[in-house]
């Protein structure tokens, strides 16, 4: 193995052969991530900003189980089952990056759940 699986509980377990995410040196990577309650194992109710919202707090779990932070994030992939969800996208985003805002790219593709609304993977790096 090249790196250090990282897991939590604090964020949905992994439904297929996949990491939460893998510290490869300096660098960590998360895999996509829905609008998972990790309590119940499925995707919260409410609509876009809700599973928007959720996939944020549990990336954010994520990082924490890795010694990172927000701030540590370099680049963000999101995949939107529709452009519609864009505005709405931007103020939950700016939620979760205060202080930096890393590289981003947005793509309308369906998430791999009919329900799902929204999937976000990245990267980030810590240079300490």
């Amino acid at each position: 193995m090249v790196g250090e699986i990282i897991y939590t509980e604090k964020a949905p377990k992994p439904v297929a052969p996949y990491s939460q995410a893998i510290r490869c040196g300096k660098f960590l990577f998360i895999s996509g991530q829905l609008g998972i309650d990790p309590n119940t194992g499925k995707l919260v109710e409410g609509g876009f900003e809700e599973q928007a919202r959720k996939i944020f707090q549990n990336i954010g779990a994520i990082l924490e189980a890795a010694g990172y932070k927000f701030n540590d994030v370099v680049k963000v992939n999101i995949y939107l089952k529709s452009s519609e969800y864009f505005k709405i996208l931007n103020r939950v985003y700016e939620e979760f990056f205060t202080e930096t805002k890393p590289t981003r790219t947005t793509i309308i593709a369906p998430p791999p759940i009919d329900e799902a609304l929204i999937e976000i993977d990245l990267i980030a790096y810590r240079d300490d």
